[in-house]
């Protein structure tokens, strides 16, 4: 975490009067705790950093060169053979801004003045012309990787909220995207400086409907006078409360 970490702020506040962006990732913030969101978005109390995992950056720039390769030649990746996935990276002069977390593809909500943001790894395209929202994840466990635990409901809505985004810029958007899941193996007789992952293609099958509403009731969220109740599940609402009990 960061020395430099200030837990007030005074810019990119939730003002009426002007669009304001939310991200993607915002979105999540509010879905698991309206009081966390209305703290940083509108009063500038935001959760303290985490820290920045370097090695899933590291898979995650590599796996975009790799695909770049085959999406200059139109080509499938090997992966994409092995676990019977009928596309092939998609081309597009604006990839590059979609996949910049500071800019990523955005739509103006008319309803809200939102301007949702979300950055995405990778879109693959169908012979239907359908797009497909791709996501690359990394980890290191002993078990297979899937999208079984509860946990996971954030990669999914994640998914979910790419999806509906490139609807609303006019896009065809298969409801099928793909984690491309990498799992670190630790099984390895010696390491050798080379850390070598078991690859996993997984589909996922979105519903974007959800989207709409939870983007209006965060809107609402941040133009009422009063601060929301925390998530019951919130750790970061439970030590704030637990502090503040010990603190009077």
């Amino acid at each position: 975490m960061s020395s430099f970490y200030n837990p007030r702020r005074k810019g990119n506040l939730y003002n009426p009067d002007i669009s304001f962006r939310l991200s993607r990732s915002k979105i999540d913030l509010f879905l698991n705790c309206p009081r966390c969101f209305y703290l940083d978005r509108k009063l500038g109390v935001a959760q303290p950093p985490g820290f920045p995992f370097s090695l899933n950056s590291a898979v995650d720039k590599l796996l975009k060169k790799e695909f770049d390769i085959l999406r200059e030649i139109g080509q499938q990746h090997p992966l994409m053979k092995k676990f019977g996935v009928d596309a092939i990276p998609f081309r597009h002069e604006k990839l590059d801004e979609w996949r910049d977390p500071f800019k990523g593809i955005t739509y103006k909500d008319k309803n809200t003045n939102f301007i949702i943001t979300g950055g995405v790894d990778d879109i693959w395209v169908n012979p239907q012309k359908e797009l497909m929202i791709v996501d690359y994840k990394a980890t290191s466990k002993e078990e297979e990787v899937s999208l079984d635990a509860e946990w996971q409901i954030g990669y999914k809505r994640q998914m979910e909220i790419y999806q509906w985004l490139f609807r609303k810029n006019g896009f065809k958007v298969s409801k099928t995207g793909f984690f491309v899941y990498c799992n670190g193996k630790t099984n390895m007789d010696k390491f050798d400086a080379k850390l070598e992952f078991d690859i996993k293609i997984i589909p996922y099958t979105g519903e974007d409907l959800w989207v709409e509403d939870v983007v209006i009731n965060a809107f609402r969220c941040l133009n009422d006078n009063k601060l929301p109740q925390g998530s019951p599940d919130c750790d970061f609402c439970r030590y704030r409360n637990a502090a503040k009990e010990l603190e009077e």
